[in-house]
């Protein structure tokens, strides 16, 4: 019977953390990646200029 409350409990602390890492942190990780690579483009560019023929 102890078993099946602890497991309960940690079922419930599992689903817990999980719906933290799905709605708070790995969006705002999504967005910083993109963010980031979007700048590291934005200042390539900067110093060598827009793609295309010359």
């Amino acid at each position: 019977m102890r078993s099946n409350s602890l497991e309960t409990g940690s079922k419930k602390r599992e689903a817990l953390t999980f719906l933290i890492l799905a709605v708070l942190i790995w969006p705002f990780i999504a967005v910083g990646v993109v963010s980031g690579w979007g700048f590291l483009v934005w200042m390539y560019y900067m110093f060598t200029g827009p793609p295309g023929p010359v």
